[in-house]
């Protein structure tokens, strides 16, 4: 049995198939269910506007959509934030320029001469070491 706290309310509970307590988990159906219904009555939202009106975070209402729960389909106007600059995008995790950037960055770590290769005499910049210690005190 894990016992963890639910992130929402703060409340002990037996998590086995959700990351929510039963009570918060029942709450965020109801979101749900509101949500959609809102979404189906008024077509030509975006996601700030669905969230004004419906008062759901744009995080709660990304992971719905994330998850296949809200259709895009049938929202013209409907995107959500890319991970990692924030532009609104309509599928995936990351925008294109994002994405370019990514691989981009992956190939020149790979061929060394990236930004992520690191000079041997900087890599100690910022970090103490063990051997950084005044003499006099013992390990």
């Amino acid at each position: 049995m894990d016992l963890v706290y639910c992130p929402r309310c703060g409340k002990l509970f037996a998590r086995h198939f959700r990351e929510v307590c039963n009570n918060c988990f029942q709450e965020l159906e109801k979101d749900y269910e509101r949500c959609v219904e809102y979404l189906r009555q008024h077509r030509g939202l975006n996601i700030q506007q669905l969230s004004d009106e419906t008062e759901i975070s744009i995080k709660q209402i990304t992971r719905w959509i994330k998850e296949g729960r809200i259709s895009l389909m049938n929202a013209p106007n409907m995107s959500y934030p890319c991970e990692m600059c924030g532009t609104l995008i309509r599928e995936g995790h990351m925008c294109e320029g994002c994405k370019t950037k990514l691989q981009r960055d992956y190939k020149n770590a790979q061929s060394g001469k990236g930004p992520l290769h690191v000079n041997p005499d900087e890599s100690r910049l910022g970090t103490y070491q063990k051997n950084d210690r005044p003499p006099d005190r013992k390990l």
